[in-house]
């Protein structure tokens, strides 16, 4: 992108957290939704305000709920396939910087066919803890719950996610991009 005279290429960051530190100069943030970071995708969507956002997303099925959750946010943010040529990658920043909608169709019509999330926002916070390798007594006390209401999550996180542990959980919900 650095090759284009209308575009400038302000920063490249290794996590999520660090987009929202340096969001305030550019017009569109190209994200990969698989950066690490404690803060989701769909938050991080959510709380960029300014910019409009271009995802970068595999065109495979564990994604399409992630991919749904996403277009509903358009056309503030714009989905592209990772296997897009640098051609329509460039011009799809062109088209969120000008507010267009940008918006790869096999990703959409699997976007359609997925179920949405199934992990409330304080499971998927506590399964982002786990993640991290945080102890149960370590996210009750970050999170001001106890640590019986924290394993009742985590209870209901390998319920809903069909996992058998807390990896499973953790890798299931990434897969899906719930987290």
């Amino acid at each position: 992108m650095s090759r284009e005279t209308d575009l400038t290429v302000v920063a490249e960051l290794e996590s999520a957290d660090d987009v929202l530190i340096s969001a305030s100069g550019p017009h569109v943030i190209v994200l990969d939704p698989l950066l690490p970071g404690d803060i989701g995708i769909e938050e991080l969507c959510r709380r960029l305000a300014g910019p409009g956002v271009l995802i970068l997303i595999e065109r495979d099925e564990a994604t399409s709920s992630l991919a749904l959750a996403l277009l509903r946010q358009s056309p503030r943010v714009g989905l592209l396939a990772t296997d897009a040529s640098p051609d329509d990658l460039v011009d799809a920043v062109r088209q969120v910087a000008t507010g267009k909608p940008v918006l790869d169709i096999e990703l959409a019509m699997a976007a359609l066919k997925a179920g949405d999330n199934p992990l409330t926002g304080r499971e998927a916070e506590v399964l982002r803890m786990v993640r991290t390798g945080a102890t149960v007594p370590e996210i009750a006390r970050t999170l001001c719950l106890s640590a019986g209401t924290v394993r009742n999550y985590m209870s209901r996180i390998l319920s809903k996610t069909g996992a058998r542990s807390r990896i499973d959980a953790i890798r299931k919900a990434q897969d899906a991009g719930w987290i």
